[in-house]
């Protein structure tokens, strides 16, 4: 199954409990958490997850593109997070972290910029729910889709299920109606979509279209290997 978690980066700001509830059909609402130091723009930070998780009854998928995410990590699935993303870049004890996240009771996930590649975590994999697979480079909105991701994709799935696992494999960066399909067919089953989703005359609709895209192309490529 495709889940498709619409990111409020590409949402307006001073209406985030509203922009929330337009996209009540999304899997998960995907929360850019940006420093200014590990990427450089800086967006929210834990009291505003705080009141979006009380605003909606979607789960808060939050991306954590901060520096020493080991220390700050913990404080938003106290915030009312139910999946958390730290970079490999910046955490210094990835596994611990994972760990941690876990305990607490959210769903542990790691991401990569696009240089990063996956083969040196690979050990790591059964310590997380979710892979994150930068397809732009991390920082902005609005960013054209980096087709030289699509092979790391399949690499990626490919560990995954070499090791039995069931993780969710995320794809975040310029994924749209023109994009999704090749996302899904390379092996990706978690898709962060921005402006395609609020850049769009209805976001509930943009939604539905999204996943009805990734699950045909899954069904038509690895659906029955998956």
């Amino acid at each position: 199954m495709a889940l498709i978690n619409p990111s409020i980066l590409s949402a307006d700001f001073a209406r985030l409990a509203e922009e929330a509830r337009a996209v009540e059909g999304a899997d998960w609402l995907h929360v850019d958490v940006m420093d200014n130091h590990f990427v450089p723009n800086l967006t929210l930070g834990v009291p505003i997850v705080e009141s979006l998780s009380k605003a909606t009854d979607t789960p808060l998928d939050l991306h954590l593109m901060i520096e020493d995410p080991d220390r700050w990590a913990p404080q938003y699935v106290e915030a009312g997070a139910g999946s958390v993303t730290f970079h490999a870049e910046a955490a210094g004890a990835p596994v611990r972290l994972a760990r941690e996240i876990r305990a607490k009771g959210a769903r542990a996930s790691m991401a990569l910029k696009p240089a990063t590649p996956i083969e040196p975590f690979e050990d790591l994999l059964p310590e997380l729910d979710m892979l994150l697979i930068m397809t732009v480079e991390p920082g902005f909105g609005g960013q054209a889709f980096l087709d030289i991701m699509l092979p790391k994709i399949r690499r990626t799935r490919e560990l995954i299920s070499r090791h039995g696992l069931q993780m969710w494999l995320q794809v975040d960066g310029g994924v749209s109606a023109e994009t999704i399909e090749r996302c899904a067919e390379a092996g990706a089953d978690v898709f962060v979509a921005g402006s395609a989703v609020y850049g769009a005359d209805d976001p509930a609709k943009a939604v539905r279209d999204l996943r009805e895209k990734a699950e045909a192309a899954t069904a038509a490529s690895w659906g029955c290997a998956h």
